[in-house]
């Protein structure tokens, strides 16, 4: 008897599916986004070294600026990732990010104000309670209008955010508040000063990016995500509840914005429409760097932070969001899908 099987008598392999492409296939999808990001990271270190020579050798500026541009970016693309994972699965442009971003913002004051709490353990109650009224609005609410004209989700979360607003304002009126945080010296990097909350918030967003794309790739619950973002029926046909990956996406979404709201609390001033800011460089990150894309998301955002603040050295008499929307515009202009997004 012959030790050697047929072709016929094989088992088949079983085949790859969208969300779990060959090995092959998933080393040439990664080429040209690693040529994309090696251009991205060539066209900054350009940027850098031209503000050096612009500054006539005051180096010290254009390091603060980099410092400072590359820790506020991590925090941006963190809020970013959340608005970006909702619109990639969910197909919703989430209105209310920023008004939740606030909420956790409030939910970290009150603690730290009525408890002493370190400011960042409070990750501990805020990520999870935005993670729970995330479940609980798209349980109760989105869950109603999708499927139906892109207008009702919009103004539904328009109205959201509206509602979380006035509530802030009402239980704590619009004056500023804010939590003190006493972390030592401020650090030194490469003679800028970088403020231990800053580096703090920086971290913690790298890492929380990191655990997110673990999720999204390494797990059954993260190749569900991704089987519904590619086709919501096919990953019907084959079992997954639809519904319930949308609310575990937008839930996951909120956490996210908890997470930034929390973590910037220590060096923002805290007040019911302080997400906003950061809802409006979202947007701006998630179509730069490719909607539904979590890896644009934090590119994204570390780029909008750098061009935020050497926009200041270029321009020092100018708004630095000259220099976000003209970077903004170029890259769209270059590449209307975005820095990593692909076409449809």
């Amino acid at each position: 008897m012959s030790t050697q099987q047929s072709s016929a008598e094989r088992p088949a392999a079983p085949a790859p599916t969208a969300v779990d492409p060959p090995v092959e296939g998933r080393a040439a999808r990664a080429r040209p986004m690693l040529v994309r990001l090696g251009l991205v990271v060539a066209v900054a270190v350009v940027a850098v070294a031209a503000a050096y020579l612009r500054t006539g050798g005051s180096t010290i500026v254009v390091t603060q600026a980099v410092v400072t541009g590359l820790l506020l970016g991590g925090i941006y693309g963190l809020v970013a990732m959340g608005l970006t994972l909702i619109f990639g699965v969910l197909d919703i442009v989430n209105f209310a990010h920023g008004a939740l971003m606030a909420l956790a913002m409030y939910v970290t004051f009150v603690l730290v104000s009525q408890t002493g709490m370190d400011p960042y353990l409070t990750l501990l109650v805020s990520v999870p309670l935005l993670f729970l009224l995330g479940a609980a609005i798209q349980g109760g609410l989105l869950n109603r209008v999708m499927g139906q004209p892109l207008q009702n989700q919009l103004l539904l979360t328009l109205a959201i955010s509206l509602i979380i607003q006035n509530v802030l304002l009402m239980v704590f009126t619009g004056n500023p508040q804010g939590v003190t945080a006493d972390y030592g010296a401020p650090l030194s990097v490469f003679g800028a000063v970088a403020q231990a909350p800053r580096v703090i918030a920086f971290v913690a967003a790298l890492l929380l990016a990191g655990v997110l794309t673990l999720l999204l790739r390494r797990t059954r619950i993260g190749t569900a995500i991704r089987a519904v973002a590619a086709n919501p029926e096919g990953a019907r046909l084959v079992g997954i509840d639809v519904r319930r990956i949308h609310i575990l996406t937008f839930a996951i979404g909120t956490a996210c914005a908890a997470a930034a709201g929390t973590l910037v609390t220590p060096f923002v001033t805290i007040e019911p429409l302080a997400g906003e800011v950061f809802n409006i460089t979202a947007f701006v990150i998630v179509v730069l760097g490719g909607m539904g894309n979590v890896l644009g998301a934090l590119v994204g955002g570390l780029l909008i932070g750098l061009a935020e603040q050497l926009g200041a050295v270029y321009f020092p008499e100018q708004s630095p969001m000259l220099t976000v929307f003209a970077v903004f515009v170029l890259v769209l202009f270059l590449r209307p899908q975005g820095l990593f997004g692909s076409r449809t």
